[in-house]
């Protein structure tokens, strides 16, 4: 093959899709799988026969991919801006629309489009418990969001939103901002029932925290997306095993010349350029079958492998398989993804929601 090349694992990826449904049909969790970290129709399909209620997705682009394999999307993101809004509501009629909102703006915004368009929109009003990234800051400003929704039909208030994104520690480390999560959102949903605007659904979850959503009271939907794929700061954390890694990036050693180091053709377009979250890690990528041995540097499209904590020395052409820091962003460099088992590419796929446009007319 011609590297880089990203690598899945077709075994590894069907055991981590079976098990996510299973956890979430074990402890009566609707799953709605993020798919920001595939943006792929073929896995979301195969999300969705293994009981996913709907998906969750950041972007109009992956909204249009996404409402060919489902009608039940969530866009987990502020939809603000007219031509975004527009394009949002143009999805085909039979699908259930579903925005996050945190903001006056935003809901005028969304009704005032959904009043033109004459479209039903579900709306979920984002709290923020510990991200401080989007999200309200008070239970106040959420019972004011949700109320001022229900006065402004076809908007409907359907639930509220949280991401939990700050909770990055080893898995055995998380207990105490879970216990924190525990009370913040008891509070707000005890609250939100005495004020008449009591949501029906509570959704939140990230891969770092899927294997516990079930430990948060009120919670009844979950959005893991990473767990499709892992990676090593998933792994890192506990959140997975380094077996669960189904996605890799294919390089080929290009150099020697350096002692003590190794060049491949993989370097920042190849494997981003993320550090390690959570937890204590150098490098940008560790490979597949020696997670010693790290990508310490880069350029654009060299990768410099240090070889100092191994006595394996790769020689000029060797290919290696590479685990990225953070998987989500790797799979949006490559337009297509080869799946394999063993050494034998079985399928390949396009990752059709990469991007912010459709394809051009014209374009092959």
């Amino acid at each position: 093959m011609e590297t880089p090349a990203a690598l899945v694992d077709l075994d590894i990826l069907a055991q981590n899709i079976d098990r996510m449904a299973e956890y979430s049909a074990l402890h009566g969790l609707s799953l709605r799988p993020h798919v920001k970290t595939h943006k792929s129709p073929r896995i979301a399909a195969e999300q969705l026969r293994l009981g996913a209620v709907g998906l969750t997705c950041a972007t109009p682009r992956e909204l249009e991919v996404m409402s060919d394999v489902t009608s039940d999307l969530l866009l987990n993101y502020p939809l603000l801006g007219a031509p975004k809004l527009a394009r949002a509501l143009s999805l085909p009629r039979e699908v259930q629309l579903t925005v996050a909102v945190d903001s006056m703006i935003a809901v005028d915004a969304l009704a005032a489009t959904a009043r033109i368009m004459d479209r039903p929109v579900r709306v979920y009003v984002e709290l923020d418990l510990g991200m401080h990234r989007v999200g309200v800051q008070s239970v106040d400003d959420a019972i004011a969001l949700a109320m001022r929704v229900a006065e402004q039909p076809p908007l409907i208030f359907a639930g509220i939103t949280f991401y939990p994104g700050h909770i990055r520690e080893p898995v055995s480390e998380q207990e105490a901002k879970l216990a924190r999560l525990r009370q913040d959102l008891a509070s707000a949903l005890e609250r939100m029932e005495r004020s008449g605007v009591r949501p029906s659904i509570v959704s939140g979850g990230s891969t770092p925290l899927a294997w516990r959503m079930h430990e948060v009271p009120g919670v009844t939907e979950v959005r893991p997306g990473t767990y499709v794929y892992n990676d090593r700061t998933t792994a890192q954390i506990g959140a997975c095993a380094w077996e669960d890694c189904a996605f890799t990036v294919l390089a080929t050693v290009v150099s020697t010349a350096v002692p003590g180091q190794a060049v491949i053709d993989a370097g920042c377009k190849a494997l981003g350029r993320e550090p390690v979250r959570g937890v204590a890690g150098e490098g940008y990528a560790a490979l597949l079958d020696r997670p010693e041995v790290t990508v310490q540097r880069m350029s654009e499209e060299h990768g410099i492998l240090d070889l100092t904590q191994t006595s394996w020395r790769p020689r000029v052409g060797d290919v290696v398989r590479l685990v990225p820091n953070h998987v989500c962003i790797v799979v949006h460099l490559n337009d297509v993804i080869h799946g394999v088992r063993g050494d034998v590419v079985e399928s390949r796929w396009p990752v059709s929601a990469r991007g912010r446009e459709g394809a051009l007319a014209g374009d092959a």
